[in-house]
């Protein structure tokens, strides 16, 4: 079995900077951190090594210094690492990064055999927007299973898959068949910490480095910025509040609580119980 783990090396949220013209993230001097929804991604794919004898890959598309990510990668269990690098891939949103990544996942699947699951985090932290995953997912035609919380079951034998799914309204129990991308939830189990010797061998390891060429990419122009239609217009942090949070302490039961509440909301804002009665009234009309 073979199973390849999508990671990505991220700016420390902490301390995030914003170019001023391009509304894309300066990364240079900036400390980098594996995303921490990739973790999470990460250990389940060790945990099914563990389990089923599967051999994991790490793959990563960024500069060359995401080869420091990988290598934690290799600390924490996993056997291989592939790093993605070209400068034409600099500033690619999440249609030219979907494209890259497929593109070098189908590159690994000739070189080391087609991977049954492909494991994503949910999202990055510097982008927020979830859509890598299904994206390749969609462009290699793969069953995909998006903000899984659990494993319940794998059957090679038979070629499937049973996972559970948080959704809106509860958890969802679903069984697709392999091959199948996963997009792994926060908080869905604890990573390993490596050992020593893990350690000290992926200091020695060979990141294997990829360009465009070499996963056989020859339109750049579905690269980086120009293959990114996606527009920033406007990038701000949000201006702080001059007041502070205003507590509201309330004795009885929950009904009694919530009252007060909304009492207190009434009152700092007279006119959004007109505004709610006129609705109501009408709905109802």
């Amino acid at each position: 079995m073979h199973i390849v783990v999508c990671i990505k090396q991220v700016p420390d949220s902490a301390q995030i900077r914003v170019h001023p013209v391009t509304n894309t993230i300066m990364r240079q001097g900036v400390p980098t951190i594996i995303n921490p929804y990739d973790l999470f991604a990460l250990e389940e794919a060790l945990r099914l090594k563990d389990r089923l004898g599967a051999t994991v890959t790490a793959l990563c598309m960024g500069p060359p210094t995401a080869s420091e990510s990988l290598r934690k990668a290799l600390t924490f269990g996993a056997d291989r690492a592939v790093l993605l690098t070209d400068r034409y891939f600099a500033g690619s949103d999440t249609l030219a990064t979907s494209y890259a990544l497929s593109m070098a996942l189908t590159k690994i699947g000739e070189e080391f055999g087609t991977p049954e699951i492909v494991f994503t985090g949910k999202q990055t932290i510097d982008g927020d927007t979830a859509q890598v995953g299904p994206g390749i997912a969609s462009r290699l035609k793969l069953n995909q299973l998006t903000y899984i919380s659990k494993i319940v079951a794998t059957d090679l034998e038979a070629g499937r898959i049973t996972v559970e799914r948080r959704a809106e309204t509860g958890t969802q129990v679903l069984a697709t068949k392999l091959p199948v991308l996963i997009t792994m939830l926060e908080a869905t189990n604890e990573m390993r910490r490596g050992t020593i010797a893990q350690a000290l061998e992926a200091a020695r390891a060979e990141i294997i480095t990829w360009n465009a060429s070499d996963v056989g990419i020859e339109d750049l122009t579905r690269c980086g910025l120009r293959g990114s239609p996606t527009i920033v217009k406007k990038v701000f942090a949000p201006t702080a509040r001059s007041e502070a949070a205003e507590m509201i302490e309330a004795e009885g039961t929950m009904d009694a609580k919530a009252r007060a509440v909304v009492d207190a909301i009434f009152a700092r804002a007279p006119g959004v119980e007109d505004d709610l009665t006129a609705q109501a009234l009408h709905h109802y009309v």
